[in-house]
């Protein structure tokens, strides 16, 4: 079901084959954790990162429940999985409302 919502929308084929967990979605992985540690990489690619975590916690929330559903995964496991997946897709959600802002925000200054 994730699959066909993320083929319509400008995230279509980020998903890898890795797996990621809410808190390096949340945390925008390929962000340096120390000073003087690697660069990371360009905007476009911290926002692909953050994208693909994102759809990688949904498919996975989406899986448990699947499988719950055939009585396969106890139900803490899918609830957990559902509350992961909603904080990653509310921070996704946050962060482009602060980029919606911040392109109005420079859309209205005067030059």
């Amino acid at each position: 079901m994730i699959d066909k919502i993320s083929g319509l929308s400008g995230l279509s084929g980020l998903a890898g084959p890795r797996e990621t967990d809410m808190a390096s979605a949340a945390a925008m992985p390929g962000m340096p954790a120390v000073a003087g540690a690697q660069q990371p990489g360009s905007f476009a690619e911290t926002l692909k990162d953050l994208g693909e975590g994102v759809v990688t916690n949904l498919k996975a929330a989406e899986g448990q429940s699947f499988a719950a559903i055939q009585g396969e995964v106890p139900t803490r496991e899918v609830v957990d999985a559902i509350m992961a997946a909603e904080q990653s897709l509310q921070t996704a959600v946050a962060i482009r409302d602060k980029m919606v802002t911040a392109y109005l925000e420079i859309a209205r200054m005067q030059i």
